[in-house]
């Protein structure tokens, strides 16, 4: 009968072991992750002003500013397929007084890819670099000022903008 006894609690073992599997319970949910990306920008300059030294127009036809080469460092956030842009603007000429250097006889020369060479202008806008969607662009920027005999003793000044644009 003992036999009997213990063949019936492993067989009821077995049937509890087998019935604790079938009433397992599961269940689960899903997460909606969500996140906002927008458009931005990010400009510097490695200097904020340049200046350029007095030379004689015979030995230096083109002046090049002291601070040469000014780091440009250009970082946006847009679409895959926009274009940012980074422009510039002068406010006025040079000016001493009521002396004036016209701002178009300051030209800049560029490395890094998308960087673009100019001439200041004080009337509209001048493109400085442009690039194709997201990313982080480093250049420097060179000032030269045409020198002339032509100009009126002075110290000269004149401010500008530099806009970097990311649609």
């Amino acid at each position: 009968m003992k036999k009997v006894n213990l063949v019936s609690k492993v067989v009821g073992l077995g049937l509890v072991l087998v019935a604790g599997v079938a009433f397992a319970a599961n269940d689960t949910q899903n997460l909606t992750v969500n996140a906002t990306v927008s458009a931005r920008a990010s400009l510097s300059l490695g200097q904020s002003a340049i200046n350029f030294p007095d030379a004689s127009p015979d030995a230096t036809p083109s002046i090049a500013a002291n601070e040469n080469a000014v780091t440009v460092t250009a970082k946006v956030r847009t679409g895959s397929s926009s274009t940012a842009t980074l422009t510039h603007k002068a406010a006025d000429d040079l000016n001493s007084g009521s002396d004036i250097i016209p701002i178009g006889n300051v030209t800049w020369t560029a490395s890094g890819a998308g960087f673009q060479a100019g001439t200041m202008n004080k009337t509209s806008d001048q493109t400085a670099g442009s690039w194709t969607g997201s990313g982080n662009r480093s250049g420097t920027f060179s000032y030269f000022l045409a020198n002339s005999w032509s100009y009126a003793t002075g110290s000269y000044a004149a401010s500008s903008t530099y806009t970097l644009t990311a649609p």
